[in-house]
């Protein structure tokens, strides 16, 4: 399996034999179990006997001449505390209950929830196939619904250039019709989600993956070092990437 790799000024200049990581069977399903593990939120619960701190009766009496009863008081029969008495008079306050102040919660989460696991050998066989699908004209063109055509993938640059401006220039070149899904576009969102702590939408553009030892920042995109790759970046399946050809030679292991 061969691959195209481009100079700094976006012209072919060979073609380069990829690592047999590319040639994977892509399982989707055992990369779909790998991104459900990544997902993992730890459990919370409120504390056991939070809102059950109160000394208050749950069996309230309605019967007549009953100590501490209700009976012709017109309340009802919810668990109540006493502020203050007065003789056979007594001062109540609603408690323990859910809808007295200060008593429990309805439904609260329960803190059940457990970290979930996969086996190396399947994480392995996942991130390959992760790798595998960015080489597949299907899986990137089933993933970018606005991508007709593609000419070949995965992109390989022979270095990196120094300046943003300078690579945005090699990368018109190179993805062609398919830039204005390179660059990463944040908006603000309609509606009320803003409110709700997602104010901003945004795509995920190209990731950029170099090798372990290249340094590089570019605003716009996503670059990532071969091994700093994680499940996220690469799924679902079929993103456009664009590895340089020190990350290419480090994925032959």
């Amino acid at each position: 399996m061969k691959a195209k790799l481009y100079d700094l000024n976006g012209d072919k200049k060979e073609d380069i034999e990829l690592s047999s990581i590319f040639s994977t069977k892509i399982r989707e399903d055992l990369v779909a179990k790998y991104a459900e593990t990544e997902k993992f939120i730890q459990p919370y619960a409120p504390a056991y006997n939070a809102g059950r701190q109160h000394s208050a009766s749950g069996t309230i009496s309605h019967k007549r001449h009953e100590w501490k009863g209700h009976y012709g008081k017109g309340i009802s029969r919810v668990p109540r505390k006493t502020m203050w008495r007065r003789g056979t008079q007594f001062f109540w306050i609603a408690a323990e209950v859910t809808q007295a102040r200060g008593g429990r919660r309805a439904h609260p989460p329960h803190g059940i929830g457990r970290e979930l696991k996969i086996n190396k050998k399947e994480q392995k066989s996942a991130i390959n196939a992760a790798f595998a699908a960015t080489a597949n004209k299907d899986y990137v063109l089933k993933r970018y619904a606005s991508l007709s055509k593609i000419e070949s993938v995965p992109k390989v640059i022979e270095s990196l250039p120094k300046k943003t401006k300078d690579l945005f220039a090699v990368l018109k070149k190179i993805f062609n019709d398919s830039f204005n899904l390179v660059i990463k576009k944040k908006v603000v969102r309609a509606g009320k989600g803003k409110l709700r702590g997602r104010k901003y939408k945004s795509n995920a553009g190209l990731l950029l993956i170099t090798g372990k030892n290249e340094k590089a920042k570019f605003k716009g995109i996503d670059v990532k070092p071969v091994n700093g790759v994680v499940i996220a970046d690469l799924y679902p399946l079929g993103r456009l990437t664009l590895y340089t050809k020190k990350a290419m030679e480090e994925l032959k292991w």
